[in-house]
């Protein structure tokens, strides 16, 4: 890779993790008192998929360890937004599906940051949001597959 390169490259990614760190704190500060950004991406994942998952494919899903998604897991049954279920044919693995106190939460949190995002694409221009995605999403597919 030439030093051009190199350089773009370093100016990219800086900048992609300044607007991770940036977006976070926005949409921390947005959602409902007490949830979390995993908590609703877990939420909005599942609602939008309407199957249950296994925790092993939502931490794969979220590329997070087991344990990590085990946590997020127990604080979102115990706010009662998720309901986990033994699988009836392998009592070792369990299953998760989105309860309906779990959808009224995320509605009420994507209702809570719409706004939030939805101002920051406004600023931006759509045209512009709709030309970077592209590029977004191959780096995303490129990152995941390690190539």
């Amino acid at each position: 890779m030439s030093n051009s390169h190199e350089t773009l490259a370093v100016s990219l990614f800086s900048e992609i993790f300044m607007v991770d760190q940036l977006a976070r704190a926005r949409l921390t500060r947005a959602l409902p008192k007490g949830m979390e950004i995993s908590h609703f991406s877990v939420l909005n994942h599942l609602a939008r998929l309407q199957e249950e998952r296994t925790p092993a494919q939502l931490a794969r899903t979220f590329n997070v360890t087991r344990g990590a998604m085990t946590n997020t897991l127990h604080k979102l049954e115990i706010a009662g937004h998720i309901h986990i279920r033994p699988d009836w044919d392998d009592a070792r693995r369990k299953f998760v599906a989105i309860s309906p106190a779990g959808l009224r939460a995320r509605d009420a949190a994507l209702a809570a940051i719409t706004p939030v995002i939805g101002e920051v694409v406004e600023a931006i221009g759509a045209e512009k949001v709709r030309a970077a995605l592209p590029v977004l999403r191959e780096m995303r597919l490129r990152l995941s597959s390690g190539d």
